[in-house]
């Protein structure tokens, strides 16, 4: 039973996430379709044929994928809207889409120090980081190893120690298997973007093992000087009180009509899952788009 519901989980992710019915095939969506790239190809980072592609004009964010994710999957509704005003950069990290992958262990920090690879192919100093699930925890570690790079950072729905979900969540991780995604919009993304459909299971249980090792980045994600965006779901897979705790390490907990307000934010977005929270980026972006353009002064407000 918990398997079944599991696969109906991750099928959701795919069908339910803002996004064409062609994103399948393979192609870009047609909602980013609309969009030319201003630059897209391959860097070379860390022995890793990393894809990407930028859209926009204005100050630099860099979106990263969750986990079994690409371009397509996740980002089709969201590019059009960032790009507006911003050089919106998206990529796929290793083994995702059409980024291969490459004879070393998957991990955030090897993924994050292959994003830190990238802007400097693209010779951008600093950038905003916005990291979705598993792209969130790669966020929050290019901000531990390259914080220099890191203007401000947005992480949704995302955790910094593996006690950060939920105890039935946590939980399963261990009991996924790659049969559950057998015929997923997943499956059929990797097959069509030229992956080897025999080393599917291969890719699968390399993903996984993300989330099957134990990690715990308190120290180092409390200490990250970059003011932070945190949003989750009031029904996410991540609990309140490992968001609440790094809020709070961030000058959150206080009244800010007293003491003024915290450089850094936090959001609970009502009636949303942890698959949910790109389904309702449309509510987010303006916060987003408030803390990344805010000056953000600790002055509190007046009437």
């Amino acid at each position: 039973m918990k398997k079944l519901l599991i696969a109906v989980l991750f099928f959701a992710a795919c069908q339910q996430t803002p996004q064409p019915a062609t994103t399948a095939t393979g192609k870009d969506s047609t909602k980013t379709a609309a969009l030319t790239p201003a630059e897209k190809g391959y860097a070379d980072v860390n022995g890793l044929k990393m894809y990407y592609e930028v859209y926009g004009e204005g100050k630099p964010i860099v979106l990263l994928h969750g986990a079994f994710m690409n371009i397509p999957l996740n980002w089709s509704a969201v590019i059009p809207q960032m790009a507006k005003n911003r050089k919106v950069i998206v990529t796929e990290m290793q083994a995702h889409g059409r980024t291969k992958d490459i004879d070393r262990p998957l991990t955030s920090e090897g993924m994050a120090d292959d994003v830190s690879g990238l802007l400097k192919h693209l010779k951008i100093d600093s950038a905003d980081v916005l990291g979705y699930s598993m792209g969130g925890a790669v966020a929050y570690q290019v901000a531990i190893r390259h914080p220099e790079q890191v203007r401000r950072l947005v992480i949704l729905s995302a955790t910094y120690a593996n006690d950060g979900w939920l105890p039935e969540v946590e939980g399963a991780f261990a009991t996924m298997t790659p049969d559950i995604f057998k015929g997923s919009p997943i499956e059929k993304q990797y097959d069509s973007l030229g992956n080897d459909p025999a080393h599917f299971n291969d890719y699968i249980n390399k993903v996984l093992s993300l989330d099957r090792k134990p990690y715990n980045w308190t120290k180092e994600v409390k200490n990250i000087q970059s003011p932070i965006f945190l949003a989750i779901g009031d029904a996410d897979g991540v609990r309140y009180e490992h968001a609440i705790e790094l809020f709070k390490a961030k000058g959150g907990g206080k009244s800010g009509d007293f003491h003024g307000l915290p450089k850094s934010r936090l959001a609970v977005i009502p009636g949303t899952t942890h698959i949910g929270m790109m389904q309702h980026f449309d509510w987010i972006l303006p916060m987003i788009n408030d803390f990344l353009d805010s000056d953000l002064n600790s002055a509190p407000p007046t009437f």
